[in-house]
């Protein structure tokens, strides 16, 4: 069996599961992060609960089989099992890295009081965060020990490129593919990551411990 890690490692060079309309079910690579990964036309549900129980809960759901995995009522049924919250839905990009220097000059700081920063620390490991004039962006090892980025753009320099730029810096900073999570309602954010060359790859539900913090909502350009 196929572990997370290295489905999405392949997903990251463009090899994607089989596009036959299945749902694979392995294990969380840790205890923290459970959930659901919609490639085009297969799902990936990463649980430590029961793959008997897993597919028997898609087939209860009344729709069509494609859109199971991310149905509320899956979702729903899986959160009520797992004693876990979830927020919602997010598209899922990744870029590769780049070589040299990060195109916005940025300055390596440790600043736990900053949300943006205290937040990635209570969600991923290996946290570090870069500052630049008028933002932050900060990386750590999230989903299956994948790189994440996140960026926080202050109010009054958004519109001008800087969370695109910033989104950039993240893969100079990295040896790695650099994953990125946003809301597709947050299309500003969107149109911010996919300037900076990450590509859309598919969509991911994730649950997370009873109790975990809530993001708030940071705009990225």
């Amino acid at each position: 069996m196929e572990a997370l890690r290295d489905i999405l490692d392949a997903a990251a060079r463009g090899v994607f599961p089989p596009v036959d309309g299945g749902t694979t079910v392995v294990p969380q690579h840790c205890h923290r992060d459970a959930g659901v990964v919609a490639f085009t036309a297969h799902s990936v549900v990463f649980t430590d609960e029961d793959p008997l129980w897993v597919h028997e809960a898609l087939r209860s759901v009344d729709c069509d089989e494609l859109a199971a995995p991310l149905n509320p009522r899956f979702l729903s049924a899986l959160i009520d099992r797992t004693g876990r919250r979830h927020d919602t839905v997010d598209a899922l990009l990744v870029a590769a890295p780049l070589p040299g220097e990060p195109p916005v000059a940025v300055e390596e700081v440790a600043d736990p009081a900053h949300p943006r920063i205290a937040y990635a620390r209570e969600r991923r490991a290996g946290v570090r965060a870069w500052a630049a004039d008028g933002g932050v962006v900060v990386l750590g090892r999230g989903v299956a020990g994948r790189v994440e980025v996140s960026v926080e753009v202050d109010a009054d320099v958004r519109h001008r490129g800087l969370g695109r730029a910033l989104a950039t810096a993240a893969r100079h900073l990295c040896d790695e593919p650099v994953w990125a999570q946003v809301s597709p309602g947050n299309a500003r954010s969107l149109r911010a990551f996919q300037a900076a060359g990450y590509r859309p790859v598919g969509a991911e539900a994730l649950l997370l411990p009873a109790g975990q913090r809530k993001m708030p909502v940071w705009p990225s350009e």
